[in-house]
């Protein structure tokens, strides 16, 4: 019997043992770092920046500067802080009101699609700014769909310290995309309160009768003369990246970051050029006429005739291509009729006709109203309206020739005539 109370009475320390072992757990070890797969790197090991953590989860952010004595292409970073206030007024038809390049935000997604719509994301978004520093860039990125609200959340407070948006076709697509993105992870936007320039616009004006595509990527090589080294095709983005949600191989998506860099650096040299063509019309140093032929044209469009009428003569002095030059000659002569000068719009169309062109037929008639309404010359109208029938054979012209006849006809006409 008491060789039981003994073992009963050691299986009682046993246990007070182990209640006091355990009364205060020792705090557990931090966990361990996932492995990489397959040996591979995590982004923030492979780009300097950090995992933000918000109230609404985390996601990376990274940042790079250019110093202002670096240069993109023709462009010297030091310049873009000297870019005066009310440089996008013009471009932007008054939209865009004075604002110190500090405070301009150029934009740019990469995104899973180029469809748009709510299943597309985007999935990395860089937002340059120019400051006493250079050219800083600031770039958001997602690391699984679930981080796209602490992102937007993030990009929303970044945001907050500038009062213009720059994109390159930003208008059609990246910020309706974003205010999707928005909407799905029921947030407010921010893009109410900012004014918003879409380069793409004013570029188009400006190039597109020289260059065969106003791509961004194009006017990176053709204006700004920088040739893109191993870059990653835009149209290969969304593949590369559904690979890295598959693999979680952060050495993918490294190129789409360098991509998406050059772009907004780009469009921060390119306002740096655009806009001062559509500010000063007249005084920009262009070297081809085409440029200034899409100058004058969006003159036109903004009524300032007398401008325009400039800038085309210049264009013409300078010398176009065989197509541009027949059309620009005809749109001249339009206008300066309208203005009322009659000899230099009868310049303009005897030239025309006196060559083969798309215009030809079109140049006889006008010559031919001149001399019928203008100088009431009906045997010279007449003449005209005869060579226009020898290229083109039209009932109007037939019926122009008809009353010309007439006319001469008449004995009053035959003295007027004489």
């Amino acid at each position: 019997m008491e060789d039981i109370q003994q073992q009963l009475a050691a299986l009682r320390q046993r246990i007070a043992r182990v209640d006091r072992k355990y009364a205060n757990p020792a705090p557990r070890p931090p966990p361990s770092t996932p492995l990489r797969p397959d040996g591979g790197q995590f982004i923030e090991e492979l780009l300097s920046g950090e995992v933000v953590t918000t109230s609404l989860g985390q996601h990376f952010e990274t940042e790079k500067l250019w110093e202002p004595h670096r240069r993109h292409g023709s462009v010297y970073i030091a310049d873009l802080a000297e870019l005066p206030a009310d440089l996008l007024h013009s471009l932007s038809a008054g939209a865009v009101t004075s604002a110190h390049p500090t405070r301009w935000a150029f934009l740019d997604t990469e995104t899973t699609g180029l469809a748009g719509g709510t299943g597309t994301y985007a999935f990395l978004i860089g937002v340059g700014s120019i400051d006493s520093a250079g050219f800083r860039l600031r770039q958001f990125f997602m690391r699984d769909y679930g981080e796209e609200a602490s992102l937007l959340y993030s990009l929303t407070e970044y945001l907050a310290q500038f009062d213009v948006l720059i994109t390159y076709n930003g208008k059609s697509y990246d910020q309706p995309l974003l205010e999707t993105r928005f909407r799905m992870v029921r947030a407010r936007h921010p893009f109410d309160r900012m004014q918003h320039l879409d380069l793409l616009f004013g570029a188009r004006r400006l190039w597109k009768l020289r260059l065969e595509s106003c791509r961004l990527v194009d006017l990176e090589n053709r204006i700004l003369g920088v040739e893109r080294q191993g870059d990653l095709p835009g149209e290969m983005i969304p593949y590369v990246y559904f690979d890295f949600l598959r693999s979680q191989k952060a050495f993918q998506v490294v190129p789409i970051f360098h991509h998406n860099a050059l772009d907004i650096l780009s469009l921060a040299c390119l306002t740096a050029i655009v806009p001062f063509a559509f500010r000063s019309p007249e005084e920009v140093d262009v070297r081809h006429g085409a440029d200034l032929i899409g100058l004058a044209r969006w003159l036109l469009q903004a009524e300032r005739q007398d401008e325009a009428l400039r800038l085309f003569r210049r264009a013409l002095q300078m010398g176009l291509p065989d197509d541009l030059n027949f059309r620009t000659m005809w749109d001249v002569a339009a206008i300066e009729r309208r203005a009322g000068h009659d000899d230099a719009a009868l310049a303009l169309l005897t030239e025309l006709a006196a060559a083969r062109n798309p215009y030809r037929v079109r140049a006889f008639e006008e010559i031919a109203k001149h001399y019928e309404h203008r100088e009431k010359n009906y045997a010279m109208a007449l003449e005209m309206t005869r060579n226009a029938l020898l290229f083109e054979d039209t009932p109007e012209i037939r019926r122009r020739e008809h009353r010309l006849k007439a006319r001469l006809a008449r004995p009053r006409s035959r003295l007027l005539a004489l």
